[in-house]
C-alpha cells in the first residue's frame, strides 16, 4: 500500500531532521548561510512580501483564497463529470492534508537538542504553503478527464516546485518541513486511491512518452530559479533539490504509479 510508504517517509524525515542533533544542526546551518536578506532571493518580487506586490498563490495572504478556489473547482468538476466517489476522495485529500498539517504542527514536538537561537525553535513541520499545491494537484488528478490528467499533473508539479523552493529559500520553512508536507499529501492520496473501488481509481493514461522527462526537467528548472539567491549558492541548491524531490514525489504518485496498487478484492469462491 503506497500510503504506508509515504507515511513511513514522513515519519523518517521528522525523526531524522527534527529529533536528532545532527539533523537540527544541518538544517539550522542553512539559516546562517548568506546575509539573510529576503530580497536576495530571485523570487522575492513574487512573494507578496515586497510593498505593493501581488503574491503568487498560495503565498502570504493568498493562502486561504487559493485553498477555497481550489475546493470550489474540485466541487464544480465533480458536478460536471458526475464522478461522485472521485470527487469525495479529492475533497478528502485536500481537507485531510491541510487540516492534518495544522494538527501536526501543534502536536509534534520540536525538541531543542543543540541550543538553537529562539527564532529557530518555532514549529513549522509540515509546511502549510507546500501542502496546498501538493494536495490540490493530487485532488485535481482524481476528478479531471483521463485525457488531460497527465497535463494537469504537469501544471501542478511545476506550481509545487516553485512554492516548495520559495518556502525553503526564503527561510520560512526548513527543507524537512517542505518535504514533510509533500509526503503527507501523497499519503492521503494513496489512502484515497486504496479506498476507492478499482473501477474508480485513476488508471494509466496514454500521454507522450517524453512528457515525464519534459515535466521533471521543467520542474528542476523552476526549482533552480525559484530557489536561487544572490548571497549563497549552497542554500539555493539545497532549496532547489528539496523542491525537485517534492515535484518528483507528486508526479510519481499522480501519474507514474501503476494503477494496480489500488485496493484488491477477494476472488469469489464457487
Amino acid at each position: 500500500m503506497p500510503a504506508l510508504l509515504y507515511i513511513l517517509g514522513f515519519l523518517t524525515v521528522y525523526l531524522l531532521a527534527i529529533c536528532t542533533p545532527w539533523g537540527q544542526r544541518a538544517e539550522n546551518a542553512l539559516f546562517h548561510l548568506g546575509k539573510g536578506d529576503p530580497e536576495a532571493a530571485w523570487i522575492y518580487p513574487l512573494s507578496g512580501a515586497a510593498y505593493g506586490s501581488t503574491p503568487l498563490p498560495p503565498l502570504e495572504l493568498s493562502a486561504k483564497p487559493t485553498l477555497m478556489v481550489g475546493l470550489a473547482v474540485i466541487v464544480a468538476l465533480t458536478l460536471v463529470r458526475r464522478c461522485w466517489r472521485q470527487g469525495c476522495a479529492a475533497l478528502g485529500v485536500v481537507i485531510l492534508t491541510t487540516g492534518g498539517k495544522e494538527v501536526l504542527k501543534s502536536t509534534l514536538p520540536r525538541p531543542d537538542l543543540v541550543g538553537a537561537p529562539e527564532n529557530l525553535l518555532d514549529q513549522g513541520f509540515p509546511s502549510g504553503h507546500t501542502a496546498i499545491p501538493a494536495a490540490l494537484t493530487l485532488a485535481a488528478v482524481l476528478v479531471v478527464s483521463p485525457r488531460i490528467r497527465p497535463y494537469v499533473a504537469t501544471a501542478g508539479v511545476l506550481w509545487l516546485a516553485c512554492i516548495a523552493a520559495y518556502s525553503a529559500t526564503m527561510g520560512g520553512h526548513r527543507p524537512s518541513e517542505v518535504l514533510g508536507a509533500t509526503l503527507l499529501a501523497c499519503a492521503f492520496y494513496g489512502l484515497a486511491t486504496w479506498l476507492l473501488p478499482p473501477a474508480a481509481v485513476p488508471g494509466a493514461t496514454r500521454s507522450p512518452r517524453a512528457l515525464p522527462v519534459i515535466t521533471l526537467t521543467s520542474a528542476l528548472a523552476v526549482a533552480l530559479v525559484s530557489g536561487a539567491r544572490n548571497d549563497t549558492l549552497t542554500r539555493s541548491l539545497v532549496s532547489a533539490a528539496t523542491a525537485f524531490l517534492c515535484a518528483a514525489l507528486v508526479w510519481y504518485a499522480a501519474v507514474g504509479r501503476p494503477a494496480h496498487t489500488a485496493r484488491r478484492t477477494r476472488p469469489v469462491l464457487d
